[in-house]
């Protein structure tokens, strides 16, 4: 059963947006709340958002073997614990799991049987640029940082299951849930 759905998107894709937006609509769907040591942000909950944590917390993490995977992006440590996707195969539980590009590919390494992974990417390089400005929380030289590595993750995208464009939010909503519902009833088999 294909009960790991990973998002992933260049940062500012709108990835954490349309997560949420999936979630209204279909709140059977569990969220994976990753380890993170980056700030939180002033719009986003610990423990529900994430699991913010010291980089030595982190990196006790990562010695005990508790992540399934884990990554450095942009300076911050996130990862997904083991435990929540062990739970989810175990009881047949649909999970969704917000991540970089890096991490899904993981995901879908540790547990292909169970693993779906859907990319998100803006209509433009410009468009995403704009979003980033417009969200505020990110210095010009951050921005700069993320619009680099949206290079690198673009050239993952072949390696996904189901690749989307955000140009407008409803749109790729309903996009998204429509991809969910087809995996859920098996119309999808991530091949």
């Amino acid at each position: 059963m294909k009960n790991l759905i990973t998002i992933s998107a260049p940062s500012g894709s709108g990835k954490t947006t349309l997560c949420k937006a999936l979630q209204k609509v279909m709140t059977d769907i569990e969220w994976s709340t990753s380890y993170t040591t980056r700030s939180q942000r002033n719009i986003e909950l610990d423990g529900v958002d994430y699991n913010f944590i010291s980089h030595d917390e982190f990196e006790d993490l990562i010695v005990s073997q508790n992540l399934a995977e884990w990554e450095n992006v942009h300076g911050f440590y996130y990862g997904t614990p083991k435990s929540t996707l062990e739970n989810a195969i175990e009881y047949d539980k649909t999970i969704l799991l917000e991540m970089d590009v890096k991490g899904a590919i993981r995901i879908n390494e540790l547990y292909p049987e169970n693993s779906f992974s859907i990319f998100i990417i803006p209509p433009s390089i410009q468009h995403l640029r704009e979003r980033l400005k417009n969200r505020g929380s990110d210095s010009d030289k951050r921005i700069e940082i993320r619009l680099q590595r949206f290079q690198q993750e673009m050239g993952y995208q072949e390696r996904f299951d189901h690749v989307m464009i955000n140009e407008d939010l409803n749109v790729a909503t309903q996009e998204l849930i429509n991809v969910v519902n087809e995996l859920k009833v098996g119309v999808l088999n991530g091949s």
